[in-house]
């Protein structure tokens, strides 16, 4: 495999980070949309954690982190790319940016009926906790 660049996104990024989540990530959500993705990397312009080999994006991650807990979002490898490495890099990545701001837990957002990804992330020490569930309520009509 050619080289990986492990880097943050800028906002140069973001129409091809788009396109790359419809080929590659499972599932949508509320914010995968062009206004969304850019007020992440104008409020927090290292949250959004991009893999590029030979000049090719092969794989995101958003690490969110608010000051308290560590926030793991959209963890993508293109299906061409997996199980090269590219996943863990941009774990390592993303653990390394939580330490660095003082992070003591990470947690993940993972699709329930995702069982690749279920594998994936307990490869990567992540364990499912199943006395929690999350709750949202959307915010636009």
């Amino acid at each position: 495999m050619t080289e990986l660049r492990i880097r943050a996104a800028t906002p140069e990024d973001l129409d091809t980070v788009l396109a790359f989540w419809k080929a590659a990530a499972e599932g949508t959500s509320i914010s995968d949309d062009r206004e969304g993705v850019e007020r992440l990397v104008a409020r927090d312009p290292r949250a959004l954690i991009l893999a590029e080999s030979g000049g090719e994006l092969v794989g995101t991650v958003i690490a969110g982190f608010d000051g308290w807990r560590c926030h793991l979002y959209r963890l993508a490898v293109h299906p061409d790319r997996r199980r090269r490495g590219i996943g863990s890099a941009l774990l390592a990545a993303a653990e390394e940016r939580f330490a660095r701001l003082g992070g003591r837990r990470a947690d993940a957002m993972v699709l329930q009926n995702n069982e690749t990804a279920h594998h994936a992330w307990g490869a990567a020490g992540y364990a499912r906790e199943e006395s929690r569930r999350r709750w949202v309520k959307p915010l636009t009509g």
